[in-house]
């Protein structure tokens, strides 16, 4: 039975394993994806591969006409931060980075998971950059507790982002205007996930709230900008981004990160 905390979906145990169904589906379709992304390989092929997956467990795309979105998954290539639509004409290239982000809908339930992914020969500053980021989310996943305050999960991320800036000397943008939010019966959910900010704020976590976190990291500019398609977004400076994200549930035994591969 669902039920409500401050405004934030909680969780039967059964109805996590449900989410953890989705959240298996997801994972498999990004596996395929990163089989399949090479120098060559052009976004629209990778949406293709993520559909099929979906389709093929009986499972429904959550992107697919979200708002009016008409791709299964989000590409963005190089300074594409997020929400990038695959497409024919964007062929991948050699030393190129694609985050993909990728939902599916299982049995009424939502999983929602983003990789980048490093295409050909990369320069190491590019991967230091996705490193950084999954490191920052690796950060936030380890507050995802009960008895936290939703901002121990932000406060972690930025500590992990600013930690990498030191240890990889470059000063990367964290960007606050996106971030994580809660997700179960609907892919976007209270509350919403700033990835950075001062700890113990916001709603008490509880047993059975899921939350996608989500960090998102430029090799320069905090800002950012929409393109004409109303959904691209862009670094301002045209600086490269990288994003990670996964849907983790709270369990009595701590976070469990639905959207992870089986292995």
């Amino acid at each position: 039975m669902l039920r409500r905390g401050k405004g934030i979906e909680v969780k039967t145990p059964g109805e996590i394993q449900a989410m953890r169904a989705a959240g298996l589906l997801v994972a498999r379709a990004l596996n395929e994806v990163a089989d399949l992304a090479r120098p060559g390989v052009s976004t629209a092929e990778l949406n293709e591969a993520a559909d099929q997956v979906i389709r093929d467990a009986d499972g429904t795309p959550s992107f697919k006409g979200y708002h009016g979105f008409p791709a299964s998954i989000c590409t963005s290539v190089n300074e594409k931060v997020v929400h990038g639509i695959p497409s024919r004409g964007e062929v991948l290239a050699e030393g190129d980075l694609v985050s993909v982000d990728c939902g599916a809908i299982l049995d009424g339930w939502h999983g929602d998971s983003a990789v980048t992914l490093l295409v050909g020969e990369t320069d190491p500053r590019h991967r230091a950059l996705s490193e950084a980021v999954k490191h920052s989310m690796w950060a936030g996943i380890g507050e995802v507790r009960a008895g936290n305050r939703l901002t121990d999960i932000s406060h972690a991320v930025e500590m992990a982002a600013r930690d990498s800036m030191t240890t990889d000397g470059v000063d990367y943008g964290i960007i606050a205007e996106y971030g994580g939010h809660g997700i179960g019966t609907r892919m976007h959910m209270e509350p919403f996930l700033p990835n950075l900010g001062k700890p113990g704020k916001g709603p008490k976590l509880k047993v059975g709230m899921a939350l996608a976190v989500e960090p998102m990291l430029t090799l320069g500019t905090t800002e950012t900008e929409e393109l004409d398609d109303e959904w691209t977004v862009v670094t301002a400076d045209g600086t490269r981004a990288a994003h990670w994200e996964h849907t983790v549930a709270i369990t009595e035994d701590g976070p469990w990160v639905l959207t992870a591969p089986e292995e």
